[in-house]
């Protein structure tokens, strides 16, 4: 079963557990997927199509990227060699980028917006912003 897939809670229980994953990699992807759910909820009100198709691409790509971070430390911890390293610092590094661009999203819907859900649009933007900079150093530590 897929981290999305997962009930919260039971997301949240695996994630405090003494286990060497799923860890903060896949937490900040999946906070980064909240974030470009809240894009796409957004974009939705104020009616532009083609946020809403990124979003979701955004929100399903870091979706998968947050099992893909914990398959890689899973991997590394069985074999620390260049090439598990190297994905180490690889997925928190795509995690970044795809925030950065959930943030940059946000910031455009948020300027269509008269309404309550501009609230959202501000969220996901804090969101995908705080995700980026944690997948950076996460990237740097492992690096």
């Amino acid at each position: 079963m897929t981290l999305s897939e997962q009930r919260v809670g039971e997301f949240l229980a695996a994630l405090g557990a003494r286990t060497p994953a799923p860890a903060s990699g896949a937490a900040t992807a999946l906070t980064a997927a909240l974030a470009a759910a809240l894009v796409e909820l957004a974009a939705r009100f104020a009616g532009d199509e083609p946020s809403v198709v990124e979003a979701e691409a955004l929100r399903a790509r870091l979706a998968e990227l947050a099992d893909e971070d914990a398959a890689a430390y899973l991997a590394f911890m069985a074999s620390r060699d260049d090439e598990t390293r190297a994905r180490i610092v690889a997925v928190p590094e795509e995690i970044a980028a795809c925030a950065d661009r959930a943030a940059e999203l946000a910031e455009r819907v948020r300027g269509q917006l008269r309404s309550s859900v501009a609230g959202d649009a501000e969220a996901a933007g804090e969101l995908a912003r705080t995700a980026a900079r944690v997948a950076r150093r996460l990237a740097e530590l492992n690096g």
